[in-house]
């Protein structure tokens, strides 16, 4: 079966330093694909050109066979790539449950016309986003939350918040920047969790981690990235054992 996500060949240039340098890399069909390395490595670039934050200054991207690098990013979210950002982003003012309203917003099919008019098709379908908001919500711990302001959720419910509005777009890709950064022992475990289940359900994902513990856990496959170049691929005790990598990044200690 061809990759989900093929990345070929693809550089980023912020004047004239590159943050990504021809870099490729395949993510199959139901994999969770990690990329590590140290800070500066290119990590949350490649991520953003993925989602398209951010414009590939060469290569291409394909997804599901067709090429996605000069695709809006709006555009890749209704293909069903959702990414959740290291920094905590919410719509203040609003309810947690209407912050995930929002992830599904992206992949409605009735017009703005019937929206304003407020037509059957828009309320039938504005009932079908709550329901779908409320499980996400559910799924990832935040329930009792549904109703309070989401500005007042401690840092690791808005991370599952974030998570939550991800979901509910029903995404088929996606994209997890330092999802665990900052959290708690226990918040990790959940999260860890969250992340076994829904790989169990067949979602493909990518996952940007400076816990090796976290990604030796939940990782198929790892990319290593070092002066946004790939230096290593594979499982992880390989990636583990390899010598370019334990330079670059791991050390002599499972920690980076």
């Amino acid at each position: 079966m061809a990759a989900l996500l093929d990345v070929s060949g693809v550089s980023r240039v912020f004047g004239n330093v590159y943050a990504v340098r021809d870099l490729g890399l395949e993510v199959a069909h139901g994999e969770t694909h990690a990329v590590i390395g140290p800070n500066g490595a290119g990590k949350s670039t490649l991520f953003r050109m993925i989602g398209g934050q951010l414009a590939a200054s060469s290569g291409t991207i394909r997804y599901d066979g067709a090429r996605i690098d000069r695709m809006a990013a709006y555009r890749r979210a209704r293909l069903g790539i959702a990414i959740v950002f290291q920094e905590a982003r919410i719509f203040r003012g609003m309810t947690a449950i209407e912050n995930v309203m929002v992830g599904a917003h992206a992949v409605t099919r009735v017009g703005s016309l019937a929206a304003v008019l407020r037509m059957p098709a828009h309320r039938r379908e504005e009932r079908d986003i709550r329901h779908r908001a409320q499980l996400a919500l559910s799924r990832v711990g935040l329930a009792a939350w549904a109703h309070r302001p989401a500005d007042a959720l401690p840092l690791g419910q808005q991370r599952a918040l974030q998570m939550a509005r991800a979901l509910c777009g029903r995404p088929r890709l996606l994209l997890l920047d330092e999802p665990a950064s900052g959290l708690r022992a226990a918040e990790r475990a959940a999260l860890a969790e969250l992340i076994e289940q829904l790989r169990a359900d067949g979602l493909t994902m990518m996952l940007i981690e400076h816990d090796v513990a976290f990604v030796a856990r939940l990782a198929d496959r790892i990319t290593v990235l070092d002066l946004g170049r790939v230096i290593a691929r594979g499982a992880f005790p390989a990636i583990r054992a390899d010598a370019k990598v334990i330079a670059a990044y791991l050390g002599n200690e499972d920690s980076p």
